[in-house]
This record gives structure tokens, C-alpha cells and sequence, in this order.
């Protein structure tokens, strides 16, 4: 983090209190969020963690009057809903507040005054759609139409779901209103407007530094762009309805300030109830009233504009009338969509799975292991149920549950559930630390940059190459051939399982408070700091509680009986092979491809590629260079020894200006999953595989 701040804000978007949260917004927005935070907790670094429930606008009026209720009672039912599924999922806000509280209508109302009296808002009549029938002009989402851009079917009265296009209700073609399918009319109404294009140069200005200095997402910039291009238009402030936050203004007592105003002010007010828990009220005022504040929102690529626009406009517009000045984000890194087996998640269709309902079958660390690891970062991503229980018991089980309960029965085996003495190393004790000493940092350069999925997979790298060099160590044969060399090892690996349980705490965090307690060590693992992860700290006699199964493996009837209860329908079926398969070929052009087993000698990175490792292998007497795509699953180390499959009659190619002499096979599903092949121990390199 860059020296000049002294303290972090992190805020996630507020969900609408007028449904139920999904796996699709844990991926977006809250789960990478959490990380970040759990991860800077752990460097003691000041962080200040507030979200909250949006509970005004249309949505929340149209969904009371499907139910046939009040507003409030809708929000007040999703919020307390919403509100307890993350606290199970593990969500570490320091706020979770709401914007149907008192404190928060007076934020709204306090920033809509200050923009009134500057002479910044500007009053104008408008067009807008009215029902006849039902004697109401029609906001937002009470009116549905074809989108005039991409021609959408479904385009709501604001913005067109489909293309991402921000609208005047009046353009939409074909319009109809949603609570009695009439044709409206267009009438005459007055509201206040928010000069959003007198920003433009500013936020263009202001978007360009924040994204030199913290290095924003490429979707981020270019959805900025599109909205930069075809320029910003002043947008209404107020809309004819009964629920939200009354217009402070005489002569509109019968009008609300719009959500979309109110929404983002939710962080503030937020804040101010954290701080109004406290000895000191104004306390929130060191994190939004200060230069040394770094202050990063987390969202999904739908509240682009809100957030890197339309906020930052606000926050511009009441420092250039107050004394008091907001800080402006200093990042918005927003996730793409999450889909659920291979489809978009959808409340109209019913397709998707809650939060509360997954919670109901299987903990939340699996969850937040496997949605962490499938991040839309840069593009769409899905989750598959399969690949959740694949990830669950392939690799939160076998790897890292397996290194951590193997390493403590041992050595409660040998010594007595005590931290044995490190002796003399060798050159593997000494390349091991080594690797401990890295990936802390390595991970801690990830999360900065806000690369979650490649430092969840890099910690998990080290737990993958702990039981390889459990295994290379062979304290089963030591323990009586040389004891001192076995206790110098399981010393060392009794070290690392105190730095996994660091390093997993920001993605699991209840499975790595089990690890801490197991290890008899006082408070959380984050309290030991994160430094500290790549250290040598437990002392020699420490002793240790009973090893107790980490994680639980997920069985085929588990996911099923999920399933059935949800839907009352047959289980998904796993994914289709993709791609297709291809043409029929025949034996004699099969006879062409020469297989040979390969060991790998030597695996590193290829500079400048976030892909590609080189490794160096050994086909019979013969070396050779292999280039290939797989450093998003594989640490370099865990591949050295390896036996493998390659092509080794194909012609050399170039990638990234490194030569590669061959291919070699791995196997992959539409999951994103990939292995490598590989072949058993006891074969030779340069074996023919046919």
C-alpha cells in the first residue's frame, strides 16, 4: 500500500432489500471484498468495513405491492434475511447498516441542501410517462418497453439490462405500465437535475490518476469510456413516488429523491453508525474527511457508472462548497458476472441458488474457497456444483486438510503432540523455507493489486508443495533410520501449517481459526500478522490440541439431496464435454503422434507471461525445452520430479520468444479446471505411451 496512507476504507455495494442474495452477488462484489479486508486486518493496517441494505426505489414499492404489503415490511424481511446469510458466510463488516434509518435520511437530505444551495441542482419540467388508469406517473421500473439501443424487449424505465444503457423512459419503444399492462401517456412534471456533464473533464481527469497510481481493471476503464464517449447528461434527482427519502425542497413534499442519489450516500451514513456505537461519534470522519484515507469500492461491472460516475461527481461537487472534503475511491475494482451451471442467474426464472438455501447443506468456507478461486475478474466465470465439490474435496480435503492432519498425527505419533527440535538442515529443509519465506509476500503483491484468484491458487501452491515435501522427507523411514533428521522436518512442516492457517484465513476463515486452535496458539491467526506467516515461530515443546479432521469430503448424495430439496427436480448433470469432439480420424494418423513419458527437471516462469512455464525435461538421454499455458494452476517447484506425457514429435514453436520442443497432455473440463497427465512412478523416462 503506498506510504501516504494511513488507514483503509473499503466499502461493497449495497444489495436491494427486495430479494435474496446469491452466489452471483458474493462473487461480484462481497467475497473479494472481505479478503481484501481480512488480508490488510492481518498486516495491522487501520481498515474501516461498511456496507448496508438499499432500501429505496421501485423496486422495493413494485415487489410490496406483488406481496401486498408495506415497503417497510419488505425491507425490514430482506435485510434481517440478508443481514444473517452473511454473517454464516463469514462477511467481517465492521457496519452493516441500512438506508431506511433516520441517520441515513438525513445524510441524504443534508447533500441534496448543500447541492441546493450551491445553485448545483437545476429545477425543470419534464416529460414522463403517466398511467391513466391507475392516476400515477410511471418511475422507473413501473414501466417496461423495447430498448431504442439494442431493441430488448424488457427494458426498464432507467436502464436496459441488456446493453448496459442508461435511459429516459420516454425513449423506450412500445412502453407499457407493469402494474396494469395500459398504454401510458406522456404528461408534464417538474424535477430537480443533477448536472452529471459539467463533470465529464473532471471524473475523466480524476479516473485517469487513480488509475496510474492503483492500476484499475481494464473492464472498469472501458466501461468508463463508453459512458465518457457518449457523453454524460444531467440526470433527475427527484421522482414522483411515496417511498424514500422526502425532498427537503417546499413545493415537492409529494416527491422523493431519487434512489440512485440516495443509494451511494448508504457508505457515508454507514460509517456515521459505526462511529455513533462508539466513545467518539465523529470518529468516521478520520476515514472519509481524510487525504490519508485509501478508499477502494467494491461492486460488480452493473454499478460501474455509480460508482467510478456518479459518486465520485457527488464527493466533487459538495467539496467544492464545504470545508469538509470526502475522499474520492481510490479504486473500484468491479468483478464481471458469475453464472450458475453455464447460465446466467435469473429471480424471474427461478434459476440460481441462494445464500441461505446453499447454507442449509454444506459450510461456508467450501463456498468461499470455491466461488474464490472461479473470481470473474476480467471476464464472465461460472459455478458448477460438480466443480464445487471437486474443489471441496480435491483440494481443501486432500491437499490442504491432508498436509495439515498428516503432519499433526505424526507427530503426535512420535512426539507426543509436541513441536520436535530443528536440527541440522539440508538442502530440501533449506529450499523449503526458503519458499515459505516468499509466498507471504508473494501473495500480500496479489492482493494489492487485487488479483484474488491467483493469490488464493498460490497459497494453495504451498500447501501442494508441503506434502511434497512431506512425502520427499519420508518421516516414516526416518523416524527410525535418522530421528533427528525426521523431527528437523516435521519441525518444518509443523511451521508451515501455522503459516497456511494465515495465509487462509482472508478466503477460509473458519477452517483456519480450526487450524490456530488446534495449534493451542492464543486468539486468530490474523492477530499473529501477516509477516509473521513467514517465519519459524512455533517454539521447540510446544504442544498441541488432538488432530481432528479439517474438512469433511462432499458425497454425490449430498449435492443431490441440495438439489432436489431447491428444485424438487433431478440433480444437474455434470458438464457436457467442450468442445465438441472433433472429426474421426484413423489409426494410421493416430500412429503419427509419438507419446513419450517425460521427467521434469527444471519448471520456472517465463517473464512477462502470466500463463506460460518453461520446464526443462528429460525424454530417455535426450533434454528438452517445453513451453505450456499452465501457471494459473501449477506452482513451478510442485512439477520438478514429475513424470509426464509429451508430444515429442511435433514441430518446435515459439511462445513469448521462449523455443518449445513438444506438448505436453493435460486433460480439462468447461469448468476451467486442468490437470496434468501424468504416469506412475516406477516407469522410466522416455517410455513410449500408446
Amino acid at each position: 500500500m503506498n506510504s501516504r496512507f494511513q488507514r483503509i476504507l473499503v466499502t461493497a455495494a449495497l444489495p436491494y432489500a427486495n430479494g435474496l442474495l446469491h452466489l452471483g452477488h458474493l462473487a461480484g462484489a462481497y467475497l473479494p471484498a472481505d479478503i481484501y479486508v481480512r488480508y490488510h486486518r492481518a498486516r495491522k493496517r487501520d481498515v474501516l468495513f461498511v456496507c448496508g441494505s438499499d432500501e429505496h426505489g421501485v423496486a422495493i414499492t413494485v415487489t410490496a405491492e406483488k406481496e401486498q404489503t408495506t415497503p417497510q415490511a419488505v425491507v425490514d424481511r430482506y435485510h434481517a434475511l440478508n443481514k444473517n446469510a452473511f454473517e454464516k458466510f463469514g462477511m467481517s463488516f465492521d457496519n452493516y447498516s441500512r438506508t431506511s434509518l433516520p441517520l441515513h435520511h438525513q445524510t441524504t437530505r443534508e447533500f441534496f441542501t448543500a447541492f441546493h444551495k450551491q445553485g448545483v441542482l437545476r429545477e425543470r419540467e419534464e416529460q414522463q410517462l403517466y398511467c391513466e388508469k391507475d392516476a400515477l406517473f410511471l418511475a422507473d421500473r413501473y414501466v417496461e418497453g423495447t430498448c431504442p439501443n439494442c431493441k430488448y424487449d424488457q427494458a426498464r424505465g432507467d436502464q436496459c439490462e441488456n446493453c448496459g444503457s442508461w435511459l429516459n423512459q420516454t425513449e423506450l419503444i412500445h412502453p407499457k405500465c407493469k402494474i396494469c399492462g395500459a398504454t401510458p401517456v406522456v404528461r408534464q412534471t417538474t424535477h430537480w437535475y443533477f448536472p452529471l456533464g459539467e463533470f465529464q473533464q473532471r471524473l475523466q481527469a480524476y479516473i485517469e490518476q487513480r488509475s496510474k497510481r492503483d492500476g484499475w481493471k481494464e473492464n472498469v476503464l472501458r466501461y468508463c469510456e463508453s459512458w465518457f464517449k457518449e457523453g454524460l447528461q444531467d440526470r433527475a434527482v427527484t421522482r414522483d413516488l411515496s417511498w424514500g427519502v422526502p425532498v427537503p425542497v417546499a413545493g415537492y413534499e409529494s416527491k422523493v429523491i431519487y434512489v440512485w442519489f440516495d443509494a451511494v450516500l448508504g457508505y457515508i451514513s454507514s460509517a456515521k453508525e459505526w462511529a455513533a456505537r462508539s466513545d467518539d461519534p465523529d470518529r468516521w470522519k478520520k476515514y472519509w474527511l481524510s487525504e490519508e484515507t485509501k478508499y477502494v469500492a467494491f461492486i460488480g461491472k452493473d454499478n460501474v457508472v455509480f460508482h467510478c460516475i456518479v459518486f465520485p461527481a457527488f464527493l466533487m461537487a459538495w467539496n467544492d462548497g464545504a470545508e469538509e472534503q470526502y475522499v474520492l475511491p481510490e479504486n473500484v475494482p468491479a468483478n464481471e458476472f458469475l453464472n450458475f451451471e453455464s447460465q446466467k442467474f435469473s429471480k424471474s426464472r427461478g434459476w440460481g441458488i441462494d445464500l441461505q438455501d446453499f447454507l442449509k447443506f454444506f459450510p461456508a468456507d467450501p463456498l468461499r474457497y470455491t466461488l474464490a478461486i472461479n473470481l470473474p475478474e476480467s471476464r464472465d466465470s461460472d459455478f458448477y456444483l460438480r466443480d464445487f465439490q471437486a474443489r471441496t474435496n480435491n483440494e481443501l480435503a486432500d491437499i490442504l486438510g491432508n498436509f495439515v492432519n498428516r503432519t499433526l498425527t505424526f507427530v503426535e505419533k512420535n512426539f507426543g503432540r509436541k513441536v520436535p527440535h530443528l536440527g541440522e538442515l539440508t538442502e530440501m529443509d533449506k529450499e523449503m523455507i526458503a519458499r515459505l519465506d516468499e509466498v507471504p509476500r508473494k501473495v500480500s503483491e496479489l492482493y494489492e493489486q487485487y488479483r484474488f484468484r491467483d493469490g488464493v491458487i498460490e497459497t494453495m501452491n504451498l500447501a501442494r508443495l508441503a506434502n511434497k515435501y512431506f512425502n520427499d522427507s519420508e518421516p516414516w523411514k526416518t523416524s527410525t533410520s535418522n530421528p533427528i533428521q525426521c523431527a528437523t522436518s516435521l519441525h518444518i512442516c509443523l511451521q508451515i501449517v501455522r503459516s497456511l492457517a494465515i495465509l487462509f484465513e482472508p478466503i477460509v476463515p473458519t477452517i483456519a481459526q480450526r487450524i490456530w486452535t488446534t495449534l493451542n496458539l492464543s486468539s486468530s491467526p490474523h492477530t499473529a500478522g501477516w509477516e509473521s506467516a513467514a517465519d519459524l515461530e512455533l517454539p521447540e515443546g510446544h504442544s498441541f490440541n488432538k488432530p481432528e479432521i479439517l474438512v469433511t469430503k462432499i458425497e454425490d448424495s449430498h449435492i443431490e439431496e441440495m438439489v432436489k430439496s431447491l428444485s424438487g427436480n433431478t440433480p444437474p448433470a455434470r458438464p457436457a464435454l467442450s468442445p465438441e469432439i472433433k472429426p474421426t480420424i484413423t489409426l494410421d494418423d493416430f500412429k503419427k503422434i509419438d507419446l513419450r513419458v517425460a521427467r521434469v527437471l527444471k519448471a520456472e516462469r517465463v517473464p512477462r507471461s502470466d500463463k506460460l512455464l518453461r520446464l526443462e525435461v528429460e525424454i530417455g538421454s535426450e533434454k528438452r525445452q517445453v513451453v505450456a499455458g499452465i501457471a494459473n494452476h501449477y506452482a513451478p517447484e510442485t512439477l520438478v520430479g514429475s513424470l509426464i506425457v509429451v508430444v515429442a514429435n511435433l514441430q518446435p514453436a515459439k511462445l513469448m520468444g521462449q523455443e518449445s520442443q513438444g506438448m505436453l497432455l493435460a486433460a480439462s473440463d468447461n469448468t476451467g479446471r486442468l490437470a496434468i497427465v501424468t504416469v506412475a512412478s516406477e516407469l522410466e523416462s522416455g517410455g513410449t505411451v500408446k
